[in-house]
């Protein structure tokens, strides 16, 4: 060793040496990883991207955790310093351990977005496979994240002697948690069933509160609604399995839509029957399935008629009710207009006498 770095404090040479250690660490980070996006630049699989951006910030303090591991017995530091540095490394490693976990984990949640295509047509399998996949991996983490906070504060000597003392009133304050955080419980509980039973998925058409919608997000504790307006409806999670709710997409997303007119008693039905059914097979929203045309209900002054049609989904049957309610509409204001509904009424032409002249019986 050069003279001159012998004569320096040794609180000099050890940073020095640290420093040298990082930044070594970071130059082999910067260089490993470019190396790796010029490989996967050659690959067709997403999967090797995913993981470079995940692991990227993650691997850049790993690789810096390592250097000093291996750099540690080197230095002198003194026993102040190892203590100090033993310290920092009881709450440093099992954030690192965890920072890894959830972006592996999150790596693996990205792969399976990849692989459940929700684009196709029949998208159940893959919307069942997203819900599950999401629900899960916020579960993890918040576990993964829980359990890393705690061996930090292990780590801590104070914090371990404290919780030592605080064992014998540790049954009181879980009672006392558990009543103050009884209604987020409940719907983490919830969550963590919701992703096995899936009374819902992503993507599913609901009427929740008597409003029209698709799932948008599922977190822990709530449901993210993006009704058709664009407004979002926040329902508790636990809402799902305790109260009763619609579902037009629970094992397919095909749906039988129905129209009704309110027509004169008189209206010659199978000719509307006819032209429903024309109106229908021209509409390309029709999926082939089924169309027809009956007499629902009478009532004094009209009858209900009430057309039904397949469409392969909510949104495409709404569309399609639209069109045939308009074109059938437009067929009887022109073609048929006997059946629009009339207001009948009995005119009686028997002759009354006049006033103030004698009836007949009186002049006779």
């Amino acid at each position: 060793m050069p003279r001159f770095i012998a004569d320096l404090p040794a609180w000099v040479t050890s940073l020095t040496l640290i420093t040298a250690a990082v930044l070594l660490a970071l130059l082999v980070h910067r260089l490993a990883f470019a190396v790796a996006r010029r490989a996967s630049a050659r690959t067709q699989t997403k999967l090797d991207d995913m993981a470079i951006r995940r692991l990227y910030r993650p691997g850049r303090w790993l690789l810096v955790a390592i250097a000093l591991s291996f750099l540690q017995p080197a230095l002198d530091l003194g026993p102040g310093g190892t203590r100090a540095w033993m310290q920092a490394a009881g709450l440093l490693v099992p954030g690192l351990i965890g920072w890894i976990l959830v972006a592996l984990l999150g790596l693996l949640f990205d792969w399976v977005l990849v692989r459940a295509d929700v684009s196709v047509a029949d998208n159940l399998r893959a919307r069942r496979r997203r819900t599950r996949a999401s629900i899960l991996y916020r579960v993890t983490v918040f576990c993964i994240l829980v359990i890393t906070f705690c061996l930090m504060l292990m780590s801590i000597p104070s914090v371990r002697s404290i919780g030592v003392t605080l064992i014998a009133s540790a049954g009181l304050a879980a009672l006392a948690v558990g009543a103050a955080a009884q209604p987020a419980l409940k719907n983490l509980i919830a969550g963590i069933q919701m992703a096995f039973s899936e009374p819902i998925r992503l993507d599913d058409v609901v009427i929740v509160e008597g409003e029209w919608g698709r799932i948008e997000d599922i977190r822990l504790t709530y449901v993210v609604i993006r009704i058709w307006d664009d407004r979002r409806l926040v329902v508790p999670v636990s809402q799902f399995l305790e109260k009763p709710f619609q579902n037009w997409t629970r094992e397919t997303s095909q749906l039988l839509g129905s129209v009704f007119w309110y027509l004169d008693p008189a209206a010659d039905i199978p000719r509307l029957r006819a032209k429903l059914e024309e109106l229908v097979r021209a509409n390309p929203r029709w999926d082939g399935r089924f169309c027809n045309l009956q007499v629902t209900d009478t009532k004094p002054e009209a009858i209900e008629v009430r057309g039904l049609m397949t469409a392969k989904d909510a949104s495409t049957a709404f569309d399609l009710r639209c069109d045939i309610r308009e074109g059938l509409l437009a067929y009887i204001r022109s073609e048929m207009p006997e059946a629009l509904v009339r207001t009948r009424g009995l005119l009686d032409f028997t002759p009354r006498p006049e006033a103030g002249s004698p009836s007949p019986s009186a002049r006779s």
